[in-house]
């Protein structure tokens, strides 16, 4: 499992080994992985380092110190580099290293940086080489990119193909906070991020997550002084272990009976993805309650399910989903608000979780008003729906601030609402209201179409009604809302060159399932 930290614990967990005088050791450390990180990207690029054009972007500082100490490196085995220095104030002790070592330092404060079309020429030269290393801002940094490196890295990021460089990040993209994911542009896009010490929670978050291409984690020796991760990503060896297996003695009933509330006349297809999605993952039993219409055609796609237009309080379930495509069906309202209700006995071997989503949130209130807890509740709205859920509690948190900070807008909805939230995105948050928060970035864009939310919905009900959240604890309920997401990231990568629908999805899990369950053996 990943941990990862933000900035303020990162730097505190350095400081123990820089007061006992190991600056100059990480600083090494540091560089020489981000050298390796260069190597990787020449390499990538058919090349050997050999004769490689490398340029470094360097401002003030630390990271500006790290990248120079890479670029000695790559210059005693023969890399071209040159290094921009954008600020006025460089790592003294790097920066002679980086000269004795025969690299190029062009200060865009001086005569070679002057003048007419020096920042356009800058670029261009910077545009022309095989690796750019981002070492502008570090995890201290705060907000965008200034003058001129601003204008140097807008010029790189309009380029493409194959005339764009391969990028290499120093600790993370500039512009990218490192604690929330925020992004300030310019920015930067990275192919490759080498972070140093500890994974930072920006660089897992959307969107800063989306600028960093793959992450590499150089490791410093700080871990011991780590404290609690800010956020954590379950990784294949996790998936495999969470992914429930029936045992012997296993029947219908013990191996989980997932109950569903969803769809109706003007929206059927929502009840049959989640339907579908649920069967597959292999629970006991399936039960539907919804209109007839539906039923009929559920029962012709996945006759193993359990239809009827019974209240929730009549059938016996280990795990219930609300609200997929039940908008403007009274009957169907209803019997959310039953399953929501039937689900309260927290604490006690009656508790059953239940998965809310679409139209059966706004039947959620906030802890403040709400007579009984929430805490049996998983909430999975997309960031449009949460923003609508914050309005209806008299919190005025609009869609483009969620989708700026998600992490921070699915930790206040937990809190506010004493429910796991699953808030959809680029990078899927759950937040349990104790602060834990799960961060899975599996699938593509591939899934952004219509249906895919009833299918993840699906499968979070099975696994809980196969017994991932067997304890009453909302962190176990957050790791299994986890585990379906990263199920449901995994479904897109399946045949990739080929168009994908929601519909299309149900019928991937098992190989996906099989898949991870294999990478864990």
């Amino acid at each position: 499992m990943i941990s990862a930290h933000s900035a303020a614990a990162v730097r505190a967990a350095e400081q123990p080994l820089l007061d006992s005088g190991l600056g100059g050791d990480l600083m090494r450390t540091a560089a020489y992985g981000l050298a390796m990180g260069v190597v990787f990207a020449v390499r990538s690029r058919g090349r050997g380092l050999y004769g490689a054009k490398v340029t470094l972007l360097v401002s003030s500082g630390n990271n500006g110190g790290d990248a120079l100490y890479a670029g000695a490196w790559l210059s005693c085995r023969g890399a071209a580099t040159t290094a921009l220095l954008t600020g006025d104030r460089t790592h003294p002790d790097a920066l002679a290293a980086f000269e004795k070592a025969g690299g190029r330092c062009v200060a865009l404060g001086d005569d070679a940086g002057r003048g007419a079309g020096a920042l356009e020429r800058m670029a261009a030269e910077a545009g022309a080489s095989d690796v750019v290393v981002d070492g502008l801002l570090g995890t201290g940094g705060r907000g965008g990119l200034r003058e001129p490196a601003a204008s140097i890295v807008a010029a790189l990021e309009e380029l493409s193909g194959t005339g764009r460089p391969a990028v290499v990040a120093c600790d993370l993209p500039s512009g990218v906070d490192a604690t929330t994911g925020e992004v300030h542009l310019p920015v930067l896009h990275a192919d490759l991020t080498v972070t140093f010490g500890a994974y930072k929670s920006g660089l897992l978050a959307a969107p800063g997550g989306e600028y960093c291409g793959a992450v590499r984690l150089v490791d410093l020796g700080i871990g011991q002084f780590l404290g609690t991760a800010d956020v954590l990503s379950l990784e294949p060896a996790d998936l495999a272990a969470l992914l429930p297996l029936p045992a012997t003695a296993d029947h219908k009933y013990t191996r989980g009976v997932a109950g569903i509330v969803a769809g109706s006349t003007q929206y059927p297809g929502a009840g049959l993805l989640a339907a579908a999605a649920a069967s597959a993952c292999g629970p006991g039993m399936v039960r539907y309650l919804g209109p007839d219409q539906v039923a009929q055609t559920l029962h012709l796609r996945n006759p193993e399910v359990v239809c009827s237009q019974d209240s929730p309080q009549d059938v016996r379930v280990q795990a219930w989903l609300v609200g997929p495509g039940i908008d403007g069906d009274p009957a169907q309202m209803q019997r959310a608000g039953e399953a929501i209700v039937a689900g309260r006995a927290w604490g006690s071997s009656s508790w059953i979780p239940t998965v809310v989503d679409a139209g059966a949130l706004a039947l959620v209130k906030p802890v403040r008003d709400a007579e009984t807890p929430n805490a049996h509740l998983v909430l999975t709205p997309h960031a449009g729906e949460l923003a609508a859920q914050f309005a209806r509690s008299g919190v005025e948190l609009e869609r483009p601030a969620i989708e700026a900070s998600p992490v921070a807008a699915a930790r206040r909805a937990a809190a506010l609402f004493g429910a796991v939230v699953l808030l959809k995105g680029p990078a899927t948050v759950v937040a349990a209201p104790d602060g834990t928060v799960f961060l899975q970035a599996n699938g593509t864009p591939r899934l952004a179409t219509a249906g895919s939310g009833d299918t993840l919905a699906g499968i979070l009900v099975a696994l809980l009604a196969m017994g991932c959240g067997t304890t009453p604890s909302q962190v176990g309920l957050a790791r299994t809302a986890a585990l379906a997401a990263a199920l449901h990231g995994e479904l897109a990568h399946e045949e990739p060159g080929q168009p994908l629908n929601a519909g299309m999805l149900a019928a991937r899990i098992p190989t996906v399932w099989a898949r991870l369950s294999e990478q864990g053996s």
